[in-house]
């Protein structure tokens, strides 16, 4: 007889449905074997599946988390991490600040009570380096600079001229594959600084399944200290030019940058696996 277990769909650094980056969440007893947390985000099919248990008092953290997307565990991720801070404190099962032990650190959610979140996330470590060869026709446009993001978030990060080319990209994923361990990032200032928003960017993440991820909460612990260093101000708002669209506030505190969105619950219903 198959087991059952509570499963939601959450929307995350969105205030309304159908926007911001759904992520499914599931809390466990424990965690069963990587093979069935494998099948299961596959099943979902989101970009990323969280899987979350209580830990016993006392530790350094309230809860264990971890994050699949339909091909592969990741270290760390934003939006999958919101979206289980919203679930616990939406149903009752966490009150008050969580601290969640992850492959990516303890990272620890606080809710306000205007409902938005805020997780505490280290600061990705920023080494300019080289634009690699032939990147420019795999992503349709020619960086001014790149920038390796670290061992945890394992991406690329490039800037480009402007924010119309950002929004314009049309890349070559399959090509886009071969640059970085997780993904690439794209950004530019925002054209607009009378707008809510500082700086735009997209993900690209076909390594790890993802061709376009709508918004990558983790890439923000290195849009952040990038952009605060370049406008001079550590408190910024970041939009993911994605279609689905997102805002993340960040604020950049040394070797930790909080990012701060809301989420909704779009779907909640019964896994039979």
């Amino acid at each position: 007889m198959a087991t059952s277990h509570r499963i939601r769909i959450i929307d995350a650094f969105t205030d309304r449905p159908f926007g911001g980056n759904p992520a499914g969440v599931l809390l466990l007893d424990a965690f069963p074997d990587d093979s069935w947390l494998q099948h299961v985000a596959r099943e979902v099919n989101q970009s990323e599946t969280a899987f979350a248990h209580r830990l016993p008092e006392g530790g350094a953290a309230d809860w264990a988390l971890r994050w699949f997307t339909p091909a592969a565990e990741v270290d760390l991720c934003g939006h999958a991490t919101l979206a289980t801070a919203h679930v616990l404190h939406t149903t009752g099962a966490a009150t008050g600040p969580v601290r969640f032990a992850t492959r990516g650190g303890v990272l620890t959610a606080t809710a306000h009570d205007d409902g938005t979140l805020t997780l505490d996330f280290p600061t990705a470590p920023l080494t300019a380096t080289e634009v690699p060869a032939g990147i420019a026709e795999a992503l349709g446009s020619e960086p001014l600079a790149a920038y390796d993001t670290g061992r945890h978030l394992g991406d690329l990060l490039v800037e480009l001229a402007d924010e119309k080319t950002v929004r314009s990209l049309t890349p070559d994923h399959t090509a886009l594959a071969r640059y970085s361990k997780r993904g690439i990032v794209a950004t530019a200032q925002a054209e607009d600084p009378a707008r809510d928003y500082d700086f735009v960017s997209r993900g690209f993440f076909p390594r790890v399944g993802i061709d376009e991820d709508p918004v990558t909460g983790s890439a923000h612990t290195a849009l952040a200290p990038f952009w605060s260093e370049r406008l001079g101000r550590t408190t910024l708002t970041g939009l993911q030019a994605s279609a689905r669209t997102g805002l993340v506030r960040t604020e950049v505190r040394g070797d930790r940058t909080l990012l701060t969105g809301r989420a909704v619950t779009v779907i909640e219903g019964e896994l039979f696996a």
